[in-house]
């Protein structure tokens, strides 16, 4: 589960460094612009140095990751609980959290160093009361606890996303996952996954910020409201029918 972009090449030339906030953090953040900030210092630091982040990624943390993800806030309904799937490095679950003090949002990664650096990013955000961090893989934790809204960003492919994420997903629930331009072919190639899993919505390719290529492109994911069913495991060879015939057609029975 890795904190790379879902695209992206290089770092442009003239992108300024992580230490200068761009316009579009103040107006989305407002008076938590210094804890986001704050944030982006912890990435360029300590998340660096834990193999949390890539050192290309610095100088556009906050335009190609904290932006990107806080962007997602558009489709959050007010005061819903959140799951964020994979959190990784907490995105996108921690900008999506500093945008809308409004949600709860629950943290979810099952490695061990990422699990301790969540936390301590929480503490020293001040954020204990509204984000909470959890250890596992998604699909262990199914059952203790879902919600109405289940994020996920740079986790799986859609075909194994879906079956990780929608059993967290409240009836009638959402999955919003980040992904990049070829999302349209990744649904497209992930269809038979959903319909194995019972669920009956076509998803929809949302676009949530600017216009432009620095927007953030979302699939959204309608849980619905019949039961889940549970999809055959990967590799698992079909049940195959006896060769034996039944007694009384043609077998001698004793």
């Amino acid at each position: 589960m890795s904190d790379e972009v879902p695209e992206g090449g290089g770092v442009p030339r003239g992108t300024p460094p992580p230490s200068v906030v761009p316009p579009a953090a103040g107006e989305l953040f407002g008076e938590r612009v210094d804890l986001a900030a704050a944030y982006v210092a912890y990435l360029a630091d300590a998340g660096v140095e834990r193999g949390l982040i890539g050192p290309r990624e610095v100088p556009r943390l906050w335009t190609r990751h904290l932006l990107n993800c806080a962007y997602l806030q558009e489709l959050i309904p007010a005061g819903a609980s959140v799951i964020d799937v994979g959190s990784g490095a907490g995105l996108p679950g921690i900008p999506v959290a500093l945008a809308r003090p409004d949600v709860q949002i629950r943290l979810v990664e099952p490695l061990e160093r990422r699990f301790h650096f969540l936390r301590e990013v929480v503490a020293e955000l001040g954020l204990r009361d509204q984000v909470a961090v959890v250890r596992g893989r998604a699909e262990d934790v199914a059952g203790e606890f879902s919600a109405p809204v289940v994020t996920a960003r740079a986790v799986a492919p859609l075909a194994t996303l879906y079956g990780w994420t929608m059993p967290l997903v409240q009836t009638d629930g959402v999955l919003l996952a980040i992904k990049g331009r070829s999302a349209p072919d990744e649904i497209e190639a992930a269809a038979p996954a959903l319909r194995a899993l019972g669920v009956p919505a076509t998803p929809e390719v949302l676009h949530c910020g600017p216009d432009d290529d620095t927007g953030t492109t979302v699939v959204r994911v309608e849980r619905g409201t019949g039961p889940l069913r549970k999809p055959p495991a990967a590799g698992a060879a079909p049940k195959r029918r006896s060769s034996r015939p039944a007694p009384g057609r043609g077998a001698r029975q004793r």
